[in-house]
């Protein structure tokens, strides 16, 4: 198959042809274009929670999200809601969204780092006990390298493994 596209790539002679780096399009391309719509911002967070868990991890622990709303408003009120531990949180990261699904971009970002995904019940204002979905032990410079991988249009091809801490090609 190689050979044949070699073939047909030199097949004019002198002229040739070569293949240069596809772009990604406007969707990936970094820059904001006339007509692109803002559709949201990827939200990193650490927690300030005193919970043994994430005191001993801080530096790994990130709730990733994705907000149609700015994130200062997202987590206004954090120490009061489950999501946020119960506890202020922290913006480590954000990175703004143009012409994209939020919800099927946030449900890719947390099956790619499901098996990082933090196991923790935190009791809610009435005592209850709830498991926050959004929240993983995984390393930020792993989590910008997804965000990398957003922007090039790859990101659909990797998941996360936890004994190497990074991620990797799907089989």
């Amino acid at each position: 198959l190689m050979r044949s596209l070699q073939r047909q790539l030199n097949a004019d002679g002198d002229a040739g042809r070569r293949i240069t780096d596809p772009t990604a399009g406007p969707l990936f391309s970094g820059q904001t274009n006339d007509g692109d719509e803002a559709s949201g911002t990827i939200y990193v967070l650490r927690s300030q929670s005193n919970h043994p868990m994430v005191a001993e991890n801080r530096e790994l622990v990130h709730k990733i999200g994705v907000t149609s709303n700015s994130v200062e408003k997202r987590i206004a009120g954090a120490q009061l809601q489950t999501t946020f531990l119960m506890a202020k949180v922290d913006i480590v990261a954000t990175y703004e969204l143009y012409n994209i699904n939020r919800t099927k971009l946030e449900n890719l970002l947390h099956r790619i780092f499901a098996s990082a995904q933090l196991d923790i019940e935190i009791p809610d204002r009435f005592g209850r006990p709830l498991k926050p979905q959004e929240w993983f032990l995984v390393p930020l410079f792993v989590i910008e390298e997804a965000v990398e991988r957003i922007k090039d249009g790859t990101i659909s091809r990797y998941t996360y493994n936890p004994d190497s801490a990074g991620l990797i090609l799907r089989e």
